[in-house]
């Protein structure tokens, strides 16, 4: 990502800059430090995309900005210590203990919700509802096992699920729902995408866990497998769910998303953590740009400079409120 502060005086953003740091007598005076501020990316594109539209109006605002390749369970560690300053798109019900045990140590702290209007699911191709009949009724889906099968999993069927440092809560529910498939981790999100739509294309059977937003489902219809619902007291109560002798036999928990902080972070670059801490992006605006970087091709810089040149109007009350001081 191309630092807009080299050259103010001739840059397209320099009377930009000039209009937020210039706020009043009593705004803060940015950048407080001039040693780089490390944003987290992780394997997924509209993680990426959600980190580099906060460091370019980070870098807008005066600071030095690095993105720094972290997996998504190790990065907690780094986050600790300052390695990493800060990741901006968690999900909720991915990240297992790593997090809740990052956070008991003081050094990490959740600075508020991204907003995104998240969800996972175990999704087909629609056409599939033609070859298992009874689709997405869970007792089809149990019946249609050997079709969903591969040569390694047979005779269960294979769900294609998240990377193994993502978690493995997949795994988890098909053992307690006692279901005749089996997880096998795919390599990477493009990786994923790329097999279902390969899958697609020929018409194969192919289930995949999966998310949204995601520009994956502008391309293919799908359905879901019509998982149990999740339940506070299917994680706690074995009579819950369809297994008697085991809890968590439902679909987990719809996650939200929410951003983290090395817990020095407030201290050093004061403005900069308050405008991260009120910092949102809507899934209606990351789906289209999700699509322009992976499905057309775009540059991933270009597709962020004009999302944040044409969306001032979202994030520089943001801003100015950070440099305020509130």
């Amino acid at each position: 990502m191309r630092n807009h502060l080299k050259s103010l005086a001739a840059g397209l953003f320099g009377a930009a800059f000039v209009g937020l740091v210039a706020v009043s007598p009593a705004s803060a005076e940015v950048p407080e430090s001039s040693d780089p501020i490390k944003l987290a990316i992780n394997e997924w594109t509209g993680q990426v995309i959600t980190t580099h539209i906060a460091g370019e109006i980070l870098q807008r605002m005066g600071y030095n900005v690095e993105y720094t390749t972290a997996g998504y369970l190790p990065q907690f560690e780094a986050i600790q210590d300052g390695t990493v300053t800060a990741s901006l798109e968690i999900w909720s019900n991915n990240v297992g203990d790593a997090y809740t045990t990052a956070e008991a140590t003081g050094n990490i702290e959740d600075i508020g919700d991204l907003g995104l209007n998240a969800g996972e699911q175990w999704i087909y191709p629609k056409y599939m509802e033609e070859q298992c009949p009874g689709l997405p009724a869970l007792d089809a889906f149990i019946a249609c096992a050997d079709q969903f099968s591969t040569p390694e999993t047979f005779p269960n069927g294979r769900l294609l699920d998240y990377p193994l440092d993502w978690g493995a809560r997949n795994a988890d529910v098909i053992a307690a729902m006692q279901l005749p498939y089996t997880s096998v981790p795919g390599g990477s999100e493009g990786a994923m995408v790329a097999e279902f739509k390969a899958a697609y294309e020929r018409q194969e059977p192919i289930v995949m866990m999966f998310w949204t937003p995601h520009w994956l489902y502008a391309d293919v219809e799908v359905g879901a497998v019509d998982l149990p619902a999740f339940d506070p007291a299917c994680e706690s109560d074995a009579a819950w769910g369809t297994n008697p002798d085991a809890t968590g036999d439902c679909l987990y928990e719809q996650p939200t998303t929410f951003k983290v902080a090395w817990s020095g972070m407030k201290d050093e670059w004061p403005a900069a953590y308050r405008f991260l801490s009120t910092f949102t992006l809507e899934a209606e605006d990351q789906i289209p740009l999700i699509s322009k970087v992976d499905a057309q091709g775009m540059d991933m810089d270009a597709v962020i400079k004009e999302w944040v040149d044409a969306n001032e109007a979202k994030w520089r009350p943001m801003v100015d409120a950070a440099l305020a001081g509130s």
